[in-house]
């Protein structure tokens, strides 16, 4: 069973606008949430974290500029906010919660993905 469940994936042309959001089974309030994604045979990529405390926000370089992750502890719920989508930011993309940073070992609890597909 995930901790977390992610949502918001599909398909889109290039140039055009994705938002994911991420709710968890348990409060996450106390931990980082990041994103990261996975492409066919390729490792999973780090994508964007969100500190727990002052929600300072991290990003991998090929995203940076484009996508946007934030955080409403009200509704208690992630969201990645996709601009400017190229065809190789196609991947399933995870919710993960945990003690923050930019490696896949630093999140314990993980969504089951969620597909997305740019088209060019």
């Amino acid at each position: 069973q995930a901790n977390v469940q992610e949502s918001g994936g599909g398909s889109v042309r290039a140039g055009g606008s994705l938002r994911l959001s991420c709710t968890p089974s348990r409060t996450f309030v106390s931990y980082a949430m990041g994103w990261f994604r996975q492409a066919p045979g390729k490792e999973r990529e780090f994508v964007a974290a969100i500190a727990r405390r002052d929600g300072t926000t991290y990003y991998g370089d090929s995203v940076k500029d484009r996508f946007i992750i934030s955080r409403d502890k009200v509704k208690d719920t992630a969201y990645l906010q996709m601009n400017a989508l190229k065809p190789e930011d196609t991947a399933v993309y995870y919710c993960a919660s945990g003690t923050g940073g930019t490696a896949v070992v630093q999140y314990a609890y993980w969504g089951q993905g969620t597909q997305v597909t740019v088209s060019s």
